[in-house]
């Protein structure tokens, strides 16, 4: 027989799944996605209805959810879905799930932008969540967007059309210099590529190592530029004079940054800290 649960009582079930996993803050935004994606209903409604009892779908939904998150996995990808700047994006465990952080340098780049119609190109895409956000805010703009994983290009072309945005996504490597051939005179690039150090594994938590993407999250620690290399080449031949080239970072790897751009001639270099305070962000112009 299914066991009946109230709303208070589901509340305190997906609690108690939680407990010891996740830090208060953070426990409770998951708790009040979840809750949300079982009722269907705003989280502001749920504090009203707290002795509404979950039908059978719903106490099965929430069973199944608590056991799910009990073993570290990401509520984004059990609802397969996340909000990102003023967008519903879909999800699944082929692309990261984007974070403050990365909203933070959308906002910097929107921000910055005093050309009409930019041509802007996101490398590394994932879900799209740059990309789309981008074209959403800058509605004038040409937005193309590169993945090497056919997967992620598949779900991010999913969340351009549920959005209704034009998006031009390319399959390629960026580590294949020489073979990209797509548009020229791009006004931007932007990219969150993999920077996290393998030696850096033991500090994160189980739901990031566990179930995230690891291709798109780590990079060796003999080469932590990797891709920040390969991509600042490709933004010399293909930014236009006066052209800006934006990355998310490593928080420790700024200083290294700013003497990579500094080698490659990028000139008006700014590197900028996230609302947590770390050296989250940069940004340089390709010389006139």
């Amino acid at each position: 027989m299914m066991p009946k649960f109230t709303i208070k009582d589901a509340i305190n079930r997906i609690k108690k799944s939680l407990s010891g996993i996740y830090p208060q803050e953070e426990i409770e935004s998951i708790l009040r996605i979840t809750m949300s994606h079982i009722m269907k209903m705003e989280a502001v409604s749920l504090h009203i209805r707290l002795d509404e009892l979950l039908d059978s779908e719903q106490v099965d939904m929430l069973l199944q959810i608590s056991e799910r998150l009990a073993r570290h996995e990401p509520i984004q990808y059990i609802t397969g879905s996340t909000d990102f700047f003023g967008l519903t994006l879909q999800l699944n465990p082929s692309v990261l799930i984007p974070r403050q952080e990365t909203e933070e340098l959308v906002a910097w780049i929107i921000e910055s932008n005093k050309i009409n119609k930019p041509a802007i190109l996101d490398i590394g895409t994932g879900s799209g969540c740059i990309a789309l956000a981008l074209k959403n805010e800058i509605t004038d703009a040409s937005v193309f967007a590169l993945d090497i994983s056919t997967d992620a290009l598949e779900l991010a072309n999913m969340n351009a059309t549920r959005n209704g945005l034009k998006i031009h996504f390319i399959h390629d490597d960026i580590l294949n210099i020489e073979k990209l051939h797509y548009t020229d005179d791009l006004d931007l690039i932007v990219s969150n590529p993999p920077y996290v150090l393998f030696s850096e594994r033991d500090s994160m938590m189980k739901n990031v190592l566990d179930f995230e993407p690891k291709k798109a999250l780590f990079v060796e620690d003999s080469d932590p530029l990797l891709f920040y290399r390969h991509i600042s080449q490709l933004a010399l031949t293909k930014l236009k004079p006066g052209g800006k080239l934006f990355f998310e970072i490593n928080e420790q790897l700024g200083d290294e940054m700013i003497g990579l751009l500094n080698s490659y001639g990028f000139h008006k270099i700014v590197l900028k800290s996230d609302l947590f305070g770390k050296n989250r962000m940069i940004s340089c112009e390709k010389v006139h």
